[in-house]
């Protein structure tokens, strides 16, 4: 049985704030949890409606009711259980021949969609600027699907970082060069922007070259593509050559 104190910080989980007062984080569904045990995240302990489909013995598995799990849960619609994980320590900046740069990007639904498709292709790394939407927002680790856990997540001074690398820095533009006979360099940086603004001007001022996704539709009432969308076009392309 679930205590009300318990409740209380589980359900305070969902602010960041919080998350580093009691350095937790959760993780919910048990396929997600199952793929915790080949990660370098530490679960605390696990929390339950069905243990026996949970095959853990690294963590303590303890039974709740349904109404307890709704209780935790921060989905509509609560999965079996739910993993108290703690919050690892972030690695070293250790640079990569491919990265995504993100630059303001709040929304946790891009973020977690973003992560999986740098997990899809095969990118170990995100770099982010500090006012990126946390990753560890339970919506973020929702809407990776368990990719979050093979991507590196490094939370820094964008300005600093794109000043000093030895990647080409990379960015999108209107009047950039057409993607699909845009040369993919060997070591870049692929940089992408906040929702509503687009990068920040002291970001911009860092790019070596632009891109851009040409519109084949007639219509113009498309002012621009969602930036996950727009980041799924452009690494497909990137990675076809």
């Amino acid at each position: 049985m679930l205590t009300a104190h318990t409740i209380k910080i589980l359900q305070s989980l969902d602010k960041k704030k919080f998350r580093q007062k009691y350095n937790l984080f959760l993780v919910e569904g048990n396929k997600i949890i199952c793929e915790l045990s080949e990660s370098k995240f530490k679960v605390k302990e696990i929390f339950s409606t069905d243990p026996q489909k949970l095959d853990r013995t690294d963590a303590p598995v303890i039974q709740i009711t349904e109404n307890e799990l709704k209780k935790i849960s921060f989905l509509k619609t609560p999965k079996d259980s739910v993993a108290v994980c703690y919050l690892p320590e972030e690695e070293k900046k250790e640079e990569r021949d491919i990265q995504l740069v993100l630059d303001g990007i709040q929304d946790p639904g891009n973020l977690g969609t973003i992560i999986r498709l740098a997990d899809w292709f095969g990118i170990e790394q995100i770099i982010c600027s500090e006012d990126t939407v946390d990753v560890y927002n339970p919506k973020v680790i929702q809407a990776t699907m368990g990719s979050f856990t093979r991507v590196n997540m490094i939370y820094t001074d964008l300005v600093e970082y794109l000043s000093t690398t030895e990647n080409i820095n990379i960015g999108t533009d209107m009047e950039g060069e057409n993607i699909y006979a845009f040369e993919r360099p060997e070591k870049l940086n692929l940089i992408l922007g906040n929702e509503g603004n687009g990068m920040r001007p002291e970001t911009e001022k860092l790019l070596q070259k632009c891109i851009t996704i040409p519109r084949f539709g007639k219509s113009q009432s498309t002012e621009s593509l969602n930036v996950s969308m727009a980041a799924g076009i452009i690494l497909g392309q990137l990675f076809s050559k």
